[in-house]
């Protein structure tokens, strides 16, 4: 039976891609992986941007803010999934690294985006 932080972290990852795609996204990829790297999710804007995003979902922010919670080590494996799809796909436009911290509302989950998040 899966925990309520794992179904958090699947709600989180639903919402967040709903958010993207009412921005204008299109949702490429969920839980892309190269090597040890695992990005939440890739969305695309035309032929001009190309987002790698990172879902932090928590249930409070009691230890802390979501998009405080992503390491040095994470964003590094970022760079190495991001480098590997902009090969795959060939891509010559631009990138951008985002955040979307999710917590629980009285009205259903919030979701706090940060854009350009880290390089």
């Amino acid at each position: 039976m899966p925990s309520k932080a794992h179904e958090l972290g699947h709600a989180g990852e639903a919402a967040a891609a709903a958010f993207m795609v009412a921005l204008g996204f299109e949702v490429l990829h969920t839980s892309y992986r190269h090597k040890r790297a695992e990005v939440d999710l890739v969305v695309q804007r035309g032929q001009e941007l190309l987002v790698f995003v990172e879902v932090k979902a928590r249930s409070s922010n009691q230890f802390g803010y979501p998009e405080t919670f992503v390491t040095e080590r994470k964003k590094q494996l970022f760079r190495l999934a991001a480098e590997q799809l902009q090969e795959q796909l060939n891509w010559t436009g631009d990138i951008r690294f985002d955040i979307l911290a999710v917590t629980p509302s009285a009205d259903g989950l919030r979701i706090e985006h940060f854009e350009d998040a880290f390089y």
